[in-house]
């Protein structure tokens, strides 16, 4: 028996909060509150996505950050749906990150933000290093801008004008 009010065509993505907290506006009539939620959205398949939300309340701000992420979703090349193609570093304000593809059976060494990024990109395999700045929102930011630079060998192949094979050797 189908529930009536899923749409089975709409993608239904994994989501996990990776920060909320609390930030002040300073207004003439004193200082106003509102809640920062940090959100990052993926099917473990090889799509991601982030999106941040701000409101008066928490769970409306993590309402609005779901639908900034499902709004901002990447496609990941991945290697036998477990590892990324070639290292890569992914750079957000003074946050770094840097990925590298790791062998079957290593798991995901990451932390904090960039570990439940990672983990619902469907990456199952990979060694990570943050460098800089250890902001929760920097480094998630990171890590996506550094798997949206991620090519696999096809696109590889299409820029330098070769085939796949040719460039395998």
């Amino acid at each position: 028996m189908q529930n009536k009010n899923v749409d089975p065509k709409q993608k239904q993505y994994e989501e996990l909060v990776v920060e909320v907290k609390s930030v002040v506006k300073v207004n003439k009539g004193g200082r106003q509150r509102r809640f920062s939620a940090c959100v990052v959205v993926g099917d473990r398949k090889g799509q991601v996505g982030l999106g941040i939300g701000k409101a008066n309340e928490v769970p409306d701000a993590i309402k609005k950050a779901i639908q900034a992420a499902n709004k901002n979703i990447v496609k990941i090349p991945l290697v036998d749906g477990r590892t990324i193609q070639h290292e890569v570093t992914g750079v957000n304000g003074a946050a770094k990150v840097f990925l590298k593809p790791a062998a079957a059976g290593t798991g995901v060494i990451a932390g904090g933000a960039v570990r439940a990024v990672l983990e619902l990109a469907g990456v199952k395999d990979i060694l990570s290093k943050s460098l800089g700045s250890r902001t929760k929102l920097n480094m998630a930011t990171a890590t996506i801008n550094a798997l949206k630079s991620v090519k696999s060998i096809e696109e590889v192949a299409k820029l330098r004008g070769k085939t796949k094979e040719e460039i395998l050797g």
